[in-house]
Parts: structure tokens; sequence; C-alpha cells
């Protein structure tokens, strides 16, 4: 492998398929704290990224050394982002009916809520690892930043499109915001059970 354009553009296509499920968890943060100051917005969007970084670098790991047992692991990967996303995402929407018609403008997420929306839209990114496989240290590590990168910057426009939205919205964008994550969770388990 070589790095060369079809490198630089693979993993930047990858990072931008992977971040979708983050975007989605990043405009949903985003809408329920319309008031979310720029150094929050990078927090958010980095944990993103990291866990979009090193998700695939790990199953890069698993495949070049322990492969079989991660091919029992991924059977689970659907239901575990389902419950993680579906706890997240009911409490959002738990609390956005129950705050419906209050206007006050609620954190979207603590660091916990945010590591286990990290953890729950990455971990899909895990089989990533297989299809670098044939990548060396290196290459493994700068494909895994790249796609770190492109999580970022995705994420970022992803907290910005949701903090103006959930201006307009006002107390409703608790309620969407957990839709959402729930919708996301959905979304991860039919498409890797089926």
């Amino acid at each position: 492998m070589t790095l060369d354009f079809s490198f630089f553009f693979t993993s930047i296509m990858l990072g931008v398929g992977l971040a979708m499920d983050a975007f989605s968890a990043s405009l949903a943060n985003g809408m329920n704290e319309s008031k979310m100051k720029k150094r929050k917005m990078c927090g958010v969007a980095g944990i993103f990224a990291l866990f979009q970084f090193a998700m695939p670098m790990i199953g890069w790991i698993c495949v070049s050394t322990v492969a079989q047992l991660f091919c029992a692991f991924e059977k689970c990967i659907p239901w575990i982002a389902l419950a993680l996303l579906g706890f997240i995402g009911g409490k959002m929407l738990y609390e956005g009916i129950k705050n419906k018609d209050s206007d006050e403008d609620k954190p979207a997420a603590g660091l916990c809520a945010l590591l286990i929306q990290g953890v729950a839209t990455s971990i899909d990114a895990l089989s990533v690892g297989f299809t670098i496989s044939d990548h060396n240290c290196m290459e493994a590590l700068l494909a895994c930043l790249l796609i770190g990168a492109v999580t970022f910057l995705i994420c970022l426009a992803g907290i910005a499109i949701g903090k103006k939205a959930g201006t307009r919205l006002a107390g409703k964008a608790g309620i969407l915001g957990g839709a959402i994550l729930i919708f996301i969770g959905l979304e991860i388990f039919i498409t890797g059970i089926f």
C-alpha cells in the first residue's frame, strides 16, 4: 500500500460514511443546547472524532492479532448500539416531553452521556479494521486519523445546524433530539442484523 491519492480519498470517504451517525447525534445535541459555547462544541465533536479514530484502529489491531475473537463480538454490535442510543435517546425524549413547554436551554448531554453516544455511534466502525487490514501500522494510523478529522468537522457542522434548529424549535428540541438518537440506534440495529 502506498500513500497515494486513492489512499487519502478512500480514508476520507470512510470518514464521511462513518461520521453520519455521529453527525446525527451532534445535530440532536446542538438542537437540545442551542446556546452551546464554541469550546463545548469542539469538545463534543472531539469526543465523536476520538471514538471514530479509535474504533477502526482497534478493529485493525484485532484483525492483526485476534481476528477470531472479534468475529464473535461483531454479532453483538447492533444490539449494543441499539441499547446505548435507545437509553440516551429515551432519556432525552422523556426530559423533552416532561419539559416541552419550557423555553429553558438545557445542556444536551454530560460527559458520561457523550461518551456513551461516542461508543454507540462508532462501534460499527470496528469492522473498518477489516477493510484496512492490508495497511501497515503507520498507514492504518494515518487512515484512522483522517477518519477522526473528517468526523470532527462533520460533527461541528451538525452541532451548528442543530443549534440553529434548536433555537427555532425551543422546548420541542429535546423531543426531536431524543427521537433522532433512538432512530440512529434502530438504523444501526436493523442494518447490522439484516
